[in-house]
């Protein structure tokens, strides 16, 4: 048994509908609502993250900030910004880059705030344009990397809208077991 069995999971749901102590929210970076991901946590936290949002103005891509669940199962939201898949070379690069950053950030949120449970969407695979198997490989690199660290979480979700996601993250879960 590795060290990550019984942590990583993944599961085919809507992440806002989830009852756990933070959620990952596939935010842009100047925090207006958006569709997919973003627009079912807003819709559902209610107005009360929209002032909390408008307070903090913004989030960097590969950032990550926090806001309290409102009327979310979720206690917390950490708002992360991927960035938008490219195919050259140089640019694909560095946004692969970015897209571990926004794992690894929000983990570092919950951990600063004390938070052992998160699940996470599948960042950047919407609108922004990532491939599903690419976009996977580097969420697990960055979650896995981010398990060595000190204060271990509970519990890490991969929350998918498919069922081809959640076969995807669960063999990646497989494949470090």
């Amino acid at each position: 048994m590795t060290r990550f069995q019984g942590i990583l999971s993944a599961i085919e749901a809507d992440i806002s509908s989830l009852p756990i102590e933070a959620i990952v929210n596939a935010a842009n970076e100047p925090l207006i609502m958006g569709g997919g991901v973003d627009g079912a946590i807003r819709s559902k936290a209610g107005p009360e993250m929209e002032v909390e949002l408008r307070r903090i103005g913004r989030c960097p891509t590969g950032g990550a900030i926090l806001t309290r669940g409102h009327r979310l199962p979720a206690r917390f939201v950490i708002h992360t910004v991927a960035p938008v898949w490219n195919d050259g070379a140089a640019a694909r690069e560095h946004a692969v880059r970015l897209l571990g950053a926004c794992y690894r950030h929000s983990l570092a949120v919950a951990r600063e705030n004390g938070i052992s449970e998160v699940a996470f969407p599948c960042l950047g695979t919407g609108i922004y344009g990532w491939p599903p198997g690419p976009a996977a490989r580097i969420a697990m690199d960055a979650v896995v990397e981010s398990l060595h660290e000190p204060n271990a979480f509970s519990q890490i979700v991969f929350c998918c809208f498919s069922a081809g996601d959640r076969m995807r993250y669960a063999e990646l879960i497989a494949a470090r077991a």
